[in-house]
């Protein structure tokens, strides 16, 4: 494997160049990337750099200095269109072929159809920086979708004093994460910044860029209206319509043996759930690119990790730990905001019978390091309930 062409330049297609070099790789490494910037974080999007707090150039995980260090060839602004075995072909027409091909391409924000030009959706450093910028001339904000991409919008925007209504289909915000018990938490969190939050609600139309038809037939209009409604894998260009490569639980490409993928864009198996998963986590990008990098080079694989989120919204970290969607009962931990309380402080474990499956934290991150451990092996209730009065010194529901 001599030459090894990375196709993405984000976290993973940077995070697997540093592991090849940092693992011995002494052969060409080429980074492919379809934007013109050098690789960059995308969390920092919708939280630091859209409140702004921090310029753009903070963002930046590789410069290209930092890249020549690392005596690698890249090729920005030109996206990758097709794979033929191990040559990538590039849409300015030119080609690249390698002995290990790793496609690293991620998401892209998904759209509503008839989504007209002018509706905003969040997903790379130019959306962030002109979303930025077009929230200090507005005075107000529709968002579509009540993910932590609508969340942590929403919170930009009540911190620049826009009214700021969200619609969601489901019952509640953040349900597709956390769950509806605990979305219910996050709903509190936008009704207390002062967002009209209507959930259960269904938009059938754009009427422009500016108003959408709700189902009761009524309308709703605003300044800057954004679509936040999840993503899709950036697999067209391969010729696919999968949600995620289908790769085993080294990142392999099934059925192609010098290709890999990690990242948003990839579903690996995943020996827990007994089924692929696309996992759109940072730390999950980030744990593949290991896997990934010294798979290719025939070393010793990292030990499994366990999935692990958060999101900023409204002053407020919350943090997940774990596969909280093979849970079927929960177990509140600390803090009363289940209970009606403030909801900071609030920690809840996700359980599979009486086996952790996860956990979540509503700004209490002292609790996660040690409880992340028992989730990673699987500890029995009477366990974590332990730990709990342990850590706490009190009595666990």
């Amino acid at each position: 494997m001599d030459h090894v062409v990375v196709v993405g330049a984000g976290l993973g297609g940077v995070r697997v160049v540093e592991q090849l070099r940092a693992n011995g790789h002494e052969g060409r490494i080429t980074l492919v990337g379809a934007e013109e910037h050098p690789p960059y974080d995308r969390p920092p999007l919708s939280k630091q750099v859209l409140s702004g707090v921090w310029d753009a150039e903070r963002v930046v995980l590789k410069d290209k200095p930092a890249l020549d260090g690392l005596n690698v060839a890249y090729r920005f602004g030109s996206a990758a269109v097709a794979l033929n075995d191990t040559t990538v072909e590039l849409e300015d027409g030119s080609t690249v072929t390698g002995d290990a091909i790793v496609i690293a391409t991620g998401v892209a924000a998904r759209t509503i159809p008839g989504q007209p030009e002018g509706v905003w959706t969040l997903r790379t450093l130019d959306d962030a920086t002109a979303l930025r910028d077009a929230l200090g001339d507005s005075q107000s904000l529709l968002v579509v979708g009540g993910g932590f991409i609508g969340a942590e919008v929403a919170h930009a925007a009540r911190q620049r004093g826009l009214d700021v209504t969200v619609l969601e289909a489901m019952p509640t915000t953040c349900q597709h994460a956390l769950g509806p018990e605990l979305g219910a938490l996050t709903n509190r969190l936008f009704t207390e910044a002062g967002v009209d939050l209507r959930c259960g609600t269904r938009m059938t139309r754009f009427v422009d860029a500016h108003t959408v038809e709700l189902a009761d037939g009524s309308t709703l209009s605003a300044d800057i209206v954004l679509v936040g409604i999840g993503a899709t894998p950036d697999v067209s260009w391969l010729g696919l319509e999968t949600n995620g490569i289908h790769c085993d639980r080294t990142g392999r490409v099934d059925g192609a043996s010098s290709t890999w993928a990690l990242g948003d864009v990839a579903a690996w198996w995943d020996d827990v759930r007994g089924a692929r998963c696309r996992t759109e986590h940072w730390t999950t990008t980030v744990d593949q690119a290991a896997i990934v990098a010294r798979d290719i080079l025939g070393a010793e694989l990292p030990p499994p990790s366990v999935p692990y989120v958060w999101s900023d919204q409204f002053g407020l970290k919350i943090q997940l730990v774990g596969r909280p969607d093979l849970a079927d009962n929960l177990l509140p931990l600390t803090g009363e905001g289940l209970d009606g309380g403030p909801v900071r402080g609030t920690v809840v474990a996700y359980f599979a019978g009486d086996t952790v499956v996860g956990v979540a934290a509503f700004g209490a991150p002292r609790f996660l390091p040690r409880l992340r451990g028992q989730v990673a092996a699987g500890a029995h209730r009477g366990t974590i309930t332990s730990l709990m009065q342990e850590l706490i010194g009190g009595v666990v529901r």
